[in-house]
């Protein structure tokens, strides 16, 4: 059962009318990703991707991820939309963090915008920065989306909305 949109404010877009299936389009927004006192992305030359009922993910090009940040990790996974994922662990500084970032090294013909573009989830850096806002986790360990104030819920990942 879909839930009630929650009310757009101005500068706003509702993740309600973002479409199904999803899409990938460029943004100029400012992307910085930091952790362990490392800078592991700086970018204005992301793609974003909008699915509705979820925050946005933004997929990184390889030339604005710090050098040796990146290690190919094990596994991977299929989506319906995107097709096959890696995975990618980061090291920043004296920590590793495991699988915070995934790409599509073939993707769809609707998603070629992202080949070899990376993703990460924003829970595990201790800042991830959408033009100088500091963002807030999509909900749920599945979900890669980055909340700002720019965009309204609810979103997928919280409690009851396994089925939205």
């Amino acid at each position: 059962m879909r839930p009630d949109p929650d009310p757009v404010g101005p500068g706003q877009e509702s993740v309600w009318d973002y479409p199904r299936p999803a899409i990938a389009e460029p943004t100029r927004a400012h992307i910085v990703i930091e952790h362990g006192g490392v800078v592991v992305a700086d970018t204005r030359n992301a793609v974003r991707v909008l699915e509705t009922s979820h925050p946005p993910n933004y997929y990184i090009p390889p030339a604005d991820i710090a050098d040796g940040v990146l290690r190919r990790a094990a596994g991977s996974s299929m989506c319906e939309w995107k097709g096959a994922a890696k995975y990618w662990d980061v090291l920043a500084g004296d920590d590793v963090l495991e699988k915070v970032g995934w790409s599509y090294p073939n993707p769809t013909p609707s998603f070629r915008l992202l080949a070899d573009f990376v993703a990460f989830y924003a829970a595990p850096f201790d800042r991830c920065l959408v033009d100088g806002e500091e963002v807030i986790p999509q909900p749920g360990q599945f979900y890669g989306g980055w909340i700002t104030s720019k965009v309204a819920g609810p979103f997928k990942g919280v409690p009851g909305s396994r089925f939205w």
